[in-house]
């Protein structure tokens, strides 16, 4: 039974691998954030990615789709942008004997991988309609549900330069994200193959290397990896000391952090941890991947204070300075 079990764990940890090799082919570096991604995807989260224009957020998300052989949908979030948008809307048909009724017409949101492109940039009104559809994977209009597609993804995105015109995703929508990802700048030698890859005739493109039936086979086999109880016990430990109030917090968390995380932060790390351990090969989930996840599981769920904004400090810098107390404190 136990070879037979390191036999499935290793074919999962090759489809992850062979899926991110595809990425590769397409996007240039990023590693980072391609296996952030993939944590994500293989979790059955929802993903934020924050970085500035060109830097191919939209490539990645699409060559995902491909890779996994899911259906794929692009949602440009602007202001004039409504719900019904999204979600779609009843439609009156008419028939061949002049009588009419009413059909759903299914918006894009009806797709396994959603790009929320600049979703900070619609209305309060208009991101409230992703809410529905992120939370319960279903859409109700005109008091009739639909169930969304299985897998389903929202893969969003946000440009963190400009502020003129946009709507700051609140604190409930942020913490229906999964993880938050910074996506970075590429190097020199990257952007020289960027260049090489984007001007010239042979674009490569990625090959199928997972169904969707695979990708659910995975995320179930994942909320089966164990967890042992002082590998939770560290994970809850680092939850609570992102809260200013806690005595054994760090002083830089004491001094900047307004609001610490909530249960859906240790509920995120732990999901994504189980994957991450699943793609290293392990049916078990160990306090090292628990330490790398923490910070974009973390990120977006920490609200600084009024010093902390006005000084710049960085929730990643205060998620790092707490895995540092953790790791001195098992030395």
């Amino acid at each position: 039974m136990k070879l037979e079990a390191t036999a499935q764990v290793e074919s999962w940890r090759n489809t992850i691998s062979s899926v991110r090799e595809q990425i590769g082919r397409v996007i240039v570096g990023q590693e980072e954030i391609v296996e952030q991604l993939l944590w994500c995807v293989f979790a059955g989260g929802h993903a934020l990615l924050e970085g500035i224009p060109g830097l191919g957020k939209t490539m990645l998300v699409r060559t995902i789709a491909d890779t996994l052989d899911l259906s794929f949908s692009r949602i440009q979030f602007t202001p004039d942008l409504m719900p019904s948008d999204i979600t779609g809307t009843n439609v009156i048909r008419f028939g061949p004997q002049g009588g009419t009724d009413t059909v759903f017409q299914p918006g894009p949101v009806f797709s396994s991988i959603v790009l929320a492109d600049e979703i900070n940039r619609a209305t309060p009104k208009t991101q409230s309609a992703m809410l529905e559809a992120m939370q319960e994977q279903t859409v109700t209009v005109g008091g009739e549900t639909h169930r969304l597609p299985q897998p389903f993804f929202v893969l969003a995105t946000q440009n963190p330069l400009e502020n003129e015109g946009t709507y700051p995703l609140p604190e409930a929508q942020l913490d229906r994200f999964l993880l938050k990802i910074h996506v970075s700048y590429p190097s020199p030698d990257e952007l020289k193959e960027i260049v090489r890859r984007t001007t010239s005739g042979n674009q490569p493109t990625p090959e199928k290397q997972a169904s969707a039936g695979e990708l659910l086979e995975i995320r179930q086999a994942a909320k089966e990896v164990l967890l042992a109880d002082d590998v939770l016990d560290y994970g809850v430990r680092l939850l609570m000391m992102t809260h200013p109030e806690e005595a054994s917090a760090p002083e830089s968390v004491r001094k900047y952090l307004r609001f610490g995380s909530g249960p859906r932060g240790i509920q995120s790390i732990v999901s994504v941890a189980k994957v991450r351990a699943i793609s290293k090969g392990r049916l078990h989930v160990s306090t090292g991947d628990i330490a790398a996840v923490a910070v974009p599981a973390l990120r977006h769920r920490l609200f600084l204070n009024f010093e902390g904004q006005a000084l710049g400090v960085s929730p990643d810098m205060l998620i790092e300075d707490i895995l540092s107390v953790l790791e001195g404190e098992r030395r």
